[in-house]
């Protein structure tokens, strides 16, 4: 794990020094998760949606009621990779 120290300026930000991005995987764009609980605070890259639900609809023509197709879209997605 990388440990440093780092100031926070007059507007609450903190600037996450370069060895650790680099070790968390973050650059420039990334979103990141911000939890704290009582004086600890941790920054954890966001998964990505387009990532996390790639591949899952495959869309051939645009759909005329997407509310309708996303249901369908996701019925059809648990049908296929439910366990028993």
């Amino acid at each position: 794990m990388s440990e440093t120290t780092a100031k926070i300026d007059e507007k609450g930000r903190v600037m996450i020094p370069k060895n650790i991005r680099k070790a968390a995987k973050i650059k420039a764009g990334t979103y990141v998760n911000i939890k704290a609980t009582d004086t600890t605070i941790i920054i954890e890259p966001a998964e990505s949606i387009a990532e996390k639900y790639g591949g899952l609809f495959q869309i051939t023509k645009w759909p005329e009621d997407l509310d309708e197709f996303m249901v369908e879209a996701t019925r059809k997605w648990w049908t296929n990779h439910a366990t028993t």
